[in-house]
């Protein structure tokens, strides 16, 4: 795949011997730490190649160019987030609301524990933020709320809980990347989320009261 640029941007090819897959997670993990500490300006497969302590002819095997190399722990990261996504709003054993708490508290702390390599792979955006696997995570994550929303405010009509669910969406995500800016205590994960969460699932509630009167 390329983007609109004219830069591939996907894999060369799949590993499938274990000894190939171990060379491409040594390269995903050296490319994390060098993104970590140089940031995405000064990111080079050969700083990566160096660090995964393989050649970067065997790098270009997997990965032609840096860009490949961002664009997949980038799509690691989305792919992370929709599990997340999936696992706790589908879980229909679980009331509604209890759910929006449990995804508040597991979202926010999941911002803090990778807000290095987030904010690293934010610069790096632009090299394959039109790319049709973003497009399709960013779909595909709206669905998930979409069809939870359905389940948790039946008798809202479709436009409120459309915009229900673009709120929580933009809520979560600049709460969360603004609150991880900056080192935080667990005690302040805690604290930052239940009150998210408290105003999150007080809105939900008055939309779903004169559905329920």
């Amino acid at each position: 795949m390329t983007t609109s640029s004219g830069t591939r941007i996907a894999s060369r090819k799949t590993p499938k011997q274990a000894r190939s897959n171990q060379l491409v997670e040594a390269v995903l993990d050296a490319a994390v730490q060098v993104l970590m500490r140089e940031g995405a300006q000064r990111f080079t497969t050969a700083r990566v190649a160096e660090r995964a302590g393989v050649s970067v002819g065997s790098l270009y095997q997997y990965f032609p160019n840096k860009a490949a190399i961002l664009f997949r722990l980038q799509s690691d990261e989305w792919q992370r987030t929709g599990t997340l996504l999936r696992n706790i709003l589908e879980d229909r054993a679980t009331p509604p609301l209890a759910r929006v708490r449990r995804l508040v508290h597991a979202f926010i702390r999941s911002e803090c524990e990778e807000a290095a390599i987030r904010i690293a792979l934010s610069d790096a955006a632009p090299l394959y933020r039109d790319a049709p696997e973003a497009i399709e995570a960013k779909a595909e994550n709206a669905q998930i709320f979409r069809t939870f929303l359905r389940e948790a405010l039946p008798g809202v009509p479709d436009a409120p809980r459309e915009l229900a669910g673009e709120l929580v969406k933009t809520t979560l995500s600049e709460v969360g990347s603004r609150f991880s800016e900056i080192p935080r205590t667990d005690a302040e994960i805690a604290d930052w989320s239940k009150a998210l969460a408290d105003m999150l699932c007080a809105y939900l509630e008055r939309l779903a009261a004169p559905a329920a009167s």
